[in-house]
Order: C-alpha cells, then structure tokens, then sequence
C-alpha cells in the first residue's frame, strides 16, 4: 500500500496542472477577442487579475477575480465595439497604483481611451483622449508596465503601408499621459512597421517588427530590432550603436534578411532572457520551401541566430489585406531561467494538430530539439494566444486567454455563436 500511495505522490507531482475558470460568452463572429496583439487580455496587480473582451453583443466586458480563485467579478460596460473587424481589439492594463487603462481603436481612425475611477476598480470614465495628438489614424494600441508602475502606450499612427510608431508614457504619481516618441519607426510614407514588444527585468525596452510596403501582406519583409535602456529616450542597435531617430528602412538592424512573398507573418512575439538578450518568434516559408515553419531568432549575446522550430507538411500562401483566415496562428514566446537553465516556450495553434492550444519546448537551443504538447482537447478555430504577462514575470505561471473564435478572410464573418470565455492555468 505505501508503494502504491508513493507511486500516486510521483504521478501528482511529475505532472503538469492545468485548471480553467470560465468568466462568460464571448463575440465569435471573428477573431477579435482572441488576436495575438492584444497586450493584453488579461493582466494582474497585487493578486488581483483584470480580463477585458466583448461580449456576445459586442459590448466590453470588464472581469476581475483574485489570483488562483474561481470567482470572477463582470461589469458589461455600455461601450460597443465596432466588432466586425478583427482589428478593433481590446488592451488593457494595470497602473502602478491599481488603475485599470483600456483602449480600443477603429481600424486606422480613433483611438478610444478609458481609465478606472477607483484603483481596482471595473467601472471606467468617460472616454477621454490620452495626449491628444495623432489620435485620429490609429491601430494596434498596446500597453506595457514598467517595473516602477509606471506605463507605455505603443500604437501606429496611419495605415497599413504607410504608417509610423507612437509611444507615450503615463506616470504614476502625475496620473498623466505624454509623448515619448512621436515617430519611433517612420514608414517615409512608402512603407510601415508591424512591430512587437517586451520589457525586461533590468528595465529594458525590446522592439522588433517587419516591413510592409503595402496593404498586402504579401510585402512583408526583414526582420529588424532595436532596445532601449533609459525608458524610451534613446535606442540602440545589439552593437551598442545609438539609433538617430526616428528609425528608417536604410537604418535599421537586420536580424534576418526574408524577401517579400516568404509568408512572413506580422505582429507575433518577443521576451527577453533574465541578462536582457532578446527572442524573437515568427513564421515564414524558408528559401526554397513551400510550407511556412515556425522559427526563432534570439541574440547570444554576440549575433543573432534563426533556427526553425516546426517541421509543417501544409502549405498555405499569404496575400491581401485585412485579417486573413489562416491555418495557423501567430505564435507567443516565453523565456524561462530556471536554476540556471533556459527553456523557450512557444505557444501556438495549429490545423495540423487540431487546431487546439499547444506548447513546444526547447532546454538546449544549441541541440535545437523542440517537443510539443498539446494543453487543450478541442479545436479553437481562429483563435490566437495571448496571457499574463505580469503573472508569468512574477511566478513563470501561464494565464492563458481561450475562446473559441471563427475568422472569416478578409475581415468577412464566420457564423459561429458566443463562445465560453476562460482563462486556462498551465503551471510548468
């Protein structure tokens, strides 16, 4: 009996939890509540956790709970989303002091700004806007928290093929936002960059993004990085060279050189190791190759080096414009030092598997050896990953944000009903 009960105690121990708690029904219609570039969809301060989505009427609904319970808070605001785009998704936020920030935007018109009236608070102000310039033309807005509470609000101003990087900063103590950079990355009006970001432990900006030259996406192309280290002011390339800003095509850091018509994806992921070295994860097709593979490029601290993470068997072709309907997702990187041991992680979906949420692992980059597990049984259709990155900062938990969602191509939309919203917790 005590070889039994000891066998029980191994088994609970050397397996991974995984629990889900369901907060409600969510629009389905497409892929807006469940876009890779929500930063984020949920959030957490202080043991509390936030999730921002749209309803089945297409309405914001605000939730909270207390970390690791199963009790969620709702307020269904009276804010409508314009949800037939895919690209009006919801970002919030967490301020050092316990204000929620949400923002929406229309696709490249105006940006929609609101602020908790209480800290922890779900009711919002009215809207209001944030600097008050270059908020008419705007998409993809995304938060990011520093380590001081403090927050950055990255977003394009313009459209797809012509369009520039906006940041600004909110201070904590000043409860007041302004302009850090008016043009970060300038399209020169030929072209626009689809960026993504990450902080580091040390207080680091990372940024990395392709270029588009046109609405299509098939003109994606290069992948290219810069980092900043005194909060945004001035940034510099991975040789310690300081950036003129803004940031121009014939200036930027190439971490991999990738032609126009590779399937290059836009707006995937990045994090950064605990010394600060950035990942970066996407997918495009390989010279020479029909089927797009997932791939990593990180910095070892002397180049940049790209490796290939899947073995696909299913081409697909991108081009176009608008949210495409694609057979697999944009993916998310995360980086773990654990006992002096670096795992990266990337979470994805893809047709091949189902079309559920799964994992592929990496200890060794050097042995390039990835497994894959699958972390849910049924197919999501559209869905692409987003979570918590405070609570993954803070305990290396992932807080993963699920919703079954259609996509039709071209920003059409697919005849799904409201979906079960949940929040799945994956603890490695």
């Amino acid at each position: 009996m005590k070889i039994i009960k000891l066998i029980i105690i191994l088994f609970i121990l050397s397996t991974t939890a995984i629990a889900q708690t369901t907060i409600g029904l969510g629009w389905a219609k497409n892929s807006v509540n469940t876009t890779v570039f929500r930063k984020n969809s949920v959030v957490s301060i202080n043991n509390f956790q936030f999730v921002a989505y749209y309803d089945s009427l297409g309405f914001i609904l605000l939730a909270k709970r207390k970390l690791n319970t199963q009790k969620w808070e709702t307020n269904t605001t009276t804010i409508k989303g314009v949800v037939n785009d895919a690209h009006n998704s919801i970002s919030i936020m967490i301020d050092g002091a316990g204000y929620l920030h949400v923002a929406w935007t229309n696709h490249s018109a105006k940006l929609h700004y609101y602020k908790s009236t209480i800290p922890y608070g779900l009711v919002l102000t009215a809207e209001m806007p944030m600097v008050g310039t270059k908020e008419n033309h705007s998409t993809y807005p995304e938060f990011h928290r520093l380590a001081n509470g403090d927050l950055l609000f990255f977003y394009r101003d313009g459209g797809s093929g012509n369009g520039n990087l906006v940041i600004n900063k909110y201070i904590v103590e000043t409860k007041k936002w302004s302009r850090l950079q008016d043009i970060l990355i300038d399209g020169q009006g030929q072209r626009n960059a689809y960026w993504q970001a990450c902080t580091d432990v040390k207080g680091g900006i990372h940024i990395s993004w392709v270029w588009r030259e046109t609405g299509d996406v098939a003109t994606n192309h290069d992948l290219c990085y810069a980092t900043s280290t005194d909060g945004g002011i001035t940034w510099h390339k991975t040789s310690g060279e300081k950036y003129q800003l803004p940031i121009t095509e014939a200036t930027a850091e190439i971490v991999a050189k990738i032609p126009q018509k590779s399937e290059l994806i836009n707006q995937t992921s990045m994090a950064t190791d605990e010394d600060g070295k950035p990942y970066i994860a996407s997918y495009w097709r390989p010279i020479g190759t029909l089927v797009p593979q997932y791939q990593l490029a990180y910095f070892n601290g002397e180049k940049w080096l790209t490796q290939q993470i899947t073995n696909r068997q299913t081409a697909f072709s991108l081009s176009g414009g608008g949210t495409k309907k694609i057979p697999i997702s944009r993916p998310q990187i995360l980086v773990s030092n654990t006992k002096g041991k670096l795992t990266a992680i990337l979470l994805f979906r893809d047709v091949e598997r189902g079309s559920v949420a799964s994992l592929a692992m990496c200890s060794n980059l050097l042995k390039n050896t990835w497994t894959i597990k699958d972390i849910t049984k049924t197919s999501l259709e559209s869905w692409e990953p987003s979570y918590d990155t405070e609570v993954w900062k803070k305990d290396k938990k992932l807080n993963i944000f699920i919703q079954k969602t259609g996509q039709g191509d071209g920003e059409k939309l697919d005849a799904m009903q409201p979906q079960p919203v949940y929040i799945l917790n994956y603890k490695f």
